[in-house]
């Protein structure tokens, strides 16, 4: 019997999953942080959502890394203090 990590391994080497599962492990990462922020302020969804201006159940659903639009992430982000940083590709100038 294959473990989780051989099964995992296995499944990576399709290019096409690969990016999927990167894409879900970068949210869950996010999300992660959001909560763990806002757990170390000891502040409730609620109270995020107040600071933000959004509903709670905006703030939850970054939280459990549902899709949402970019201004409420930007809010809420904000609204914890935390930084996230983009990595822009690079555009070659045409001469």
């Amino acid at each position: 019997m294959r473990s989780f990590r051989e099964h995992l391994n296995e499944k990576l080497k399709d290019r096409h999953f690969k990016e999927l599962y990167e894409e879900e492990r970068q949210l869950a990462e996010l999300s992660l942080s959001f909560i763990g922020t806002r757990e170390n302020l000891a502040l409730s969804q609620a109270d995020v959502a107040h600071k933000a201006k959004v509903t709670q159940q905006q703030v939850s659903k970054i939280e459990k890394g549902i899709n949402c639009n970019i201004t409420t992430f930007l809010k809420v982000r904000n609204a914890l203090g935390i930084k996230v940083d983009l990595e822009l590709p690079r555009i070659a100038k045409v001469a």
